[in-house]
């Protein structure tokens, strides 16, 4: 039986090496492509049973005479819906961290001069892709994208497509254990196969250069046998045509003027940019525009701004279920602008396309970060090349999405040499793929001193944007009158309250001065008092109250007050407004 084990493990990771990830830009953007969203049968495999050689679920097994027999069958057990978590669709899984086998089956006319991928928008956590029997690949990470590439595999007719997925806790990953939302586990975003030809762009980057607003600057990247191929940048609109050649690589970066309208919250344009080679098209939907520091001014389009945000997590709470499609992202995101909102900081993690490029249709400017989130294993040697591999798939699917300002790397990390050390790295990991936008992390380990609030952490020093979790009033009391607290900074360099507020649960009432009432006049005052405290900061460039609706944590233990719930949302988890809502929406009313 080890045998067996030992000569499996080798076969995995020899198809890996064939059957590699590949990166195929965005594939929303591409016409030629199947959706396989829709009913996925299930087994539900608790103890990781199905994974092993003798079992072997992703082979499907059929008894084929009359002695034969296997303990599993996708016939007759449940289905799920994909894109979906599995823990709101089966009760029973609710709380269930595991493994989960998918399979679907799909018809397709395979074209001999065609290549095919399996594109996945986001599985949690861990993921075993098999084909038609065989190994496709693995990843790790929930809320990033990735594919495969399957033409060999792929078959005319009748495919297979089996996924093992498992969404189980652990020290190792990112996030870690100690997480305050719900662990949504499953297939929770789009599925396609893409077909492409056999020469393809595979990737492209268009924005503008920084700090100028009429010039573009990108890269073209092509794969395949045809290599060296004439390449077309067409912005009809602009009426702009630019002619350019890959090397031997299938490589060419571009520059030229443009003379362009920019994207800005008050008009989000976005123009259709055409990519053209001799053997493939992309047609995308692009935004320009430039956003940078000086001093402590964060400057859209050469203009100062003042980010009117709010944190929202990739929840319905009505539903209890992750958010996933279009419909999903425009209720957000209509909450955030009736809010009076020009930024949204999608917390923890990537969030789905559909709320990405939403946001930016309705000109909410986005921070985006991974899950490097409390409790990460810094010091562990294999901890950097995750940190860095989540941060490009990150940034890599929306490079080109102009709505995002801001690169998070972290929240709420502790101080270290190995954190300072591998945050320092990503740093300039992530300027090297992408020098265009500010890079942040939001902190919590500011410096405490009778009413001084004093930001020392030396990560800044890499950082454009300084953005701190603070909740004065609520986990820290007032140091003295909120207009009396007092910010100092050791660097030059505008700040972002990242994170503030209380919990209130809806339609409770009670004193506005007692906690633990966990009532809205108390959290309405709280708002106020930081307001107040607001007006005192001379390089506050943007606050983001934590958070727009109530969302689900199992760490939130009050059987009265929470019931598994967070309940510092301005809006609950039926969809009420509390009484801290109205504060901030008229600060964003009134604020320039």
């Amino acid at each position: 039986m080890k045998i067996k084990i030992v000569i499996f493990f080798v076969f995995a990771l020899s198809v890996k090496t064939i059957f590699s990830q590949v990166n195929l830009g965005n594939v929303y953007d591409r016409n030629e492509k199947l959706c396989l969203n829709g009913k996925w049968q299930i087994i539900v495999d608790q103890y990781d049973y199905g994974r092993s050689r003798w079992v072997a679920i992703w082979e499907d097994k059929k008894p084929q005479g009359k002695t034969d027999f296997y303990e599993y069958s996708f016939d007759g057990g449940p289905v799920v819906d994909v894109p979906g978590d599995f823990n709101s669709q089966i009760s029973q899984l609710y709380y269930y961290e595991g493994t989960v086998w998918y399979k679907k089956t799909f018809d397709i006319s395979k074209k001999a001069d065609k290549r095919y991928f399996i594109c996945f928008g986001a599985v949690n956590y861990l993921s075993e892709i098999y084909l038609n029997k065989n190994f496709v690949g693995k990843h790790e990470g929930g809320f990033t994208s990735f594919q495969f590439e399957v033409t060999d595999l792929l078959k005319d007719g009748e495919n297979m497509l089996i996924v093992c997925v498992n969404n189980k806790r652990s020290k190792d990953n990112i996030p870690a254990l100690d997480i305050d939302w719900f662990n949504y586990g499953g297939i929770t975003r789009d599925v396609f196969l893409v077909e492409t030809p056999e020469s393809f762009i595979k990737d492209n980057f268009i924005q503008l250069k920084k700090s100028q607003v009429n010039v573009v600057k990108g890269w073209i990247q092509l794969q395949g046998s045809k290599l060296n191929q004439n390449i077309r940048i067409s912005i009809p609109e602009a009426k702009i045509e630019q002619k350019l050649k890959t090397d031997d690589k299938g490589f060419a970066e571009f520059e030229f003027t443009a003379k362009l309208v920019l994207w800005s919250p008050e008009n989000p344009k976005l123009y259709k940019v055409n990519i053209i080679s001799e053997t493939d098209t992309i047609n995308e939907l692009i935004g320009f525009r430039t956003i940078e520091t000086k001093g402590t001014d964060i400057i859209l389009n050469g203009k100062p701004i003042f980010l009117k945000g709010i944190n929202i997590h990739e929840e319905i709470p009505q539903r209890r279920s992750r958010a996933y499609n279009e419909t999903d992202a425009i209720m957000l995101l209509s909450w955030a602008k009736e809010l009076g909102c020009n930024f949204v900081r999608l917390a923890h993690y990537p969030h789905n396309e559909y709320m990405v490029r939403t946001a930016e249709k309705m000109g909410l400017m986005i921070w985006s970060e991974i899950p490097v989130y409390w409790g990460i294993d810094f010091a562990n040697p294999i901890m950097q090349d995750k940190l860095n591999f989540m941060l490009e798939e990150m940034v890599m699917r929306d490079k080109n999405r102009c709505g995002i300002i801001i690169w998070s790397l972290s929240n709420e990390t502790s101080p270290s040499e190995a954190r300072n050390k591998c945050l320092k790295n990503m740093a300039e990991f992530c300027r090297s793929i992408d020098p265009t936008r500010l890079l942040s992390s939001a902190l919590s380990n500011i410096k405490y001193s009778q009413n001084k609030v004093i930001i020392n952490d030396t990560i800044v020093k890499h950082l454009d944007i300084i953005a701190v979790n603070e909740y004065l009033g609520w986990y820290r009391p007032w140091p003295s009158k909120p207009e009396e607290v007092i910010w100092e900074s050791e660097f030059n360099k505008p700040l972002i309250i990242s994170e503030f507020g209380g919990e209130a649960l809806y339609g409770n009432h009670g004193p506005d001065d007692i906690a633990s009432s966990w009532s809205e006049e108390f959290q309405e005052k709280l708002y106020k008092e930081q307001i107040r405290m607001f007006t005192t900061i001379p390089f506050l460039r943007g606050t983001c109250p934590w958070i727009l609706a109530d969302f689900n944590s199992p760490r939130r233990l009050h059987p009265v007050f929470q019931d598994g719930w967070n309940r510092k949302g301005l809006i609950s988890d039926k969809g009420f407004k509390k009484k801290a809502w109205f504060i901030m929406k008229e600060y964003y009313t009134n604020k320039n």
